[in-house]
């Protein structure tokens, strides 16, 4: 049966065959068992009729109770006033408003069902049992009415509830998940530019060089221009996976594809910068690195990538000094230093890209922190990365 919430009005969606048809059966059974009952061992009379009556017109109404029941029942129950036939369909209707409707209308009702059988049974004998004992009968029977009707209420309002919050929950998941994503594709995007930045500074290196020194040997001209082919290849690669991932909503790869850079990585990265022709001293000292959490290791290791990066782009010759220390408890501090070219003293941050930026955010989303300056006409790249003990 449909019902709406306590205190809804007195009108509902329309009923499904099913529900009709149920009704339909009960109360019908039930109209019949009373007249057969009532009838079955007395004389014939004029109140037969009646009966009949009032037992066909209740059993009409008796649809009625599953979209209007406080209207429906008010007039069952005066049915039931004068004849017992209409008693079976004012019950239902009792039923249905303690289910359905708010505590004070449900306790009008009932109240108003025990007097149209007091009346009833005032005039009407109902046979072996004193009046006081038969009326004292269905008062019980209409608390009992009340008290189911006020339990059924309670738990469809319960499951109604607890259907609410589990939409609201799985809503709420699929957000999350949805905000998860989009994160991981972020930081996967932010480690594709690093990664991306960092290998074109180095084609650009080397397609300098063949630009400058056309005298090279052809050995050296064919070395560079291997290393520029590959290079190229390696960066369209990685293009191709950032507009993937910008495209499609799955990553590419997650925690399990592309294996991400430690701290063990930091002296290849130094010697790839070495081959482009940049002077790097790189100065480690690190106590257990193998033992740096993911997120610790891959941070020091962009900070490291970016400043040798920006180094190549805008301090062409000159030496870098990195230095690396720390360990579990001391937590990472990272230097880059390069000295900055006659043609300015703008630091690399300043030049119109976003790379620092980008580099400073994440790090205080490592929980460290990140500074830069010019000092003496020096550049400086300065990182600490919190490294729990």
């Amino acid at each position: 049966m449909n019902s709406l919430s306590p205190g809804s009005e007195d009108c509902d969606r329309r009923p499904g065959v099913a529900a009709v048809g149920a009704i339909l059966g009960v109360s019908g059974m039930l109209v019949a068992a009373t007249v057969l009952g009532w009838w079955i061992n007395r004389p014939v009379g004029p109140l037969l009729a009646l009966d009949l009556s009032a037992g066909a017109l209740s059993l009409l109404l008796t649809p009625l109770l599953l979209t209007r029941p406080t209207a429906t029942t008010v007039v069952l129950t005066l049915l039931a006033a004068v004849s017992p036939a209409a008693t079976p369909p004012a019950i239902i209707g009792a039923v249905q408003v303690a289910r359905r409707r708010r505590t004070p209308t449900a306790v009008a009702v009932a109240a108003a069902g025990l007097a149209a059988h007091a009346v009833q049974g005032a005039w009407r004998s109902s046979g072996g049992i004193s009046y006081g004992w038969w009326l004292a009968l269905v008062a019980v029977g209409y608390l009992a009415l009340l008290g189911w009707g006020a339990w059924a209420r309670a738990r469809e309002a319960l499951i109604r509830s607890l259907h609410d919050r589990a939409r609201r929950a799985e809503a709420e998941q699929g957000r999350r998940v949805a905000e998860a994503r989009m994160l991981e594709r972020r930081v996967i995007a932010r480690e594709m530019h690093d990664v991306l930045a960092h290998r074109l500074s180095l084609l650009a290196t080397f397609a300098g060089a063949m630009e400058y020194r056309p005298d090279s040997s052809p050995e050296r001209l064919s070395r560079a221009a291997g290393v520029v082919r590959d290079g190229v290849h390696q960066a369209l690669e990685e293009l191709r996976e950032v507009i993937s991932l910008l495209r499609d909503d799955d990553p590419p790869y997650g925690d399990g594809g592309r294996p991400q850079p430690v701290l063990a990585d930091v002296p290849r990265l130094v010697e790839e910068s070495r081959d482009a022709g940049t002077d790097v001293l790189l100065r480690e000292a690190v106590a257990e690195p193998a033992e740096a959490p993911p997120s610790v290791a891959r941070t020091a290791y962009r900070v490291i990538q970016e400043g040798l990066t920006n180094a190549r782009k805008h301090a062409a010759g000159q030496p870098v000094h990195v230095t690396l220390r720390g360990g579990p408890g001391a937590g990472l501090r990272i230097d880059v230093r390069n000295a900055l070219t006659t043609e300015g003293n703008a630091p690399p941050g300043w030049s119109g890209g976003a790379g620092l930026v980008g580099l400073t955010e994440r790090v205080h989303l490592a929980g460290g922190q990140l500074d830069h300056e010019v000092v003496g006409g020096e550049f400086r790249l300065h990182a600490s990365i919190p490294w729990p003990a």
